[in-house]
């Protein structure tokens, strides 16, 4: 059994990268995993201040939500990031989670993690370019190892998704995660 955290970035409750996301946690449940997802936009967090504290103490200056989804990120084995794409990229709430992650980032190693990006562009390549940026973060972590990567392309109003194969993806995914 696997401690799975799914992060999702998705602003809109219900919106299709936060579909993806339960179904994800379906497969993964059935499989006989833990499962917890974080949605960003029920927590409070303040973009980093760049002000370097933490490299001495591990600790960030800040006081608001996130302190408590570093612990659960640490405790993880698998971490699923997924975001929708906003202006190629990933959400603002996605990316601020990334940025705080500095005051422990040096441990967070060795984990698994599972990639889902979900745009109105049909281009699959323009989601690409936020699956990078993903990466960027993992390639500051030691040993990742990524799993997986799911694009839906194609889905811009609010359970879009839901009727596209993405959805059975993802819940395959999780199955065999």
């Amino acid at each position: 059994m696997k401690n799975i955290l799914i992060i999702s970035a998705s602003p809109r409750k219900g919106g299709n990268s936060e579909l993806l996301c339960e179904s994800f946690m379906k497969g993964a449940l059935e499989a006989g995993h833990k499962v917890e997802i974080v949605r960003l936009r029920e927590h409070d967090l303040h973009p980093c201040f760049g002000c370097e504290a933490c490299q001495a103490t591990h600790a960030c200056v800040q006081k608001d939500g996130m302190a408590p989804l570093l612990d659960r990120l640490l405790a993880a084995d698998v971490v699923v990031m997924a975001t929708p794409v906003y202006f190629y990229s990933m959400s603002a709430q996605m990316k601020t989670f990334i940025d705080r992650t500095l005051p422990h980032y040096t441990e967070i190693s060795g984990k698994e993690f599972y990639f889902i990006a979900t745009a109105a562009d049909s281009n699959r390549a323009a989601l690409e370019r936020t699956i990078d940026a993903f990466r960027g973060f993992t390639d500051c972590l030691e040993k990742p190892q990524e799993k997986g990567v799911l694009l839906a392309p194609g889905v811009w109003k609010k359970g879009d998704v839901a009727s596209s194969p993405a959805m059975e993806q993802a819940f395959a995914m999780g199955r065999n995660a």
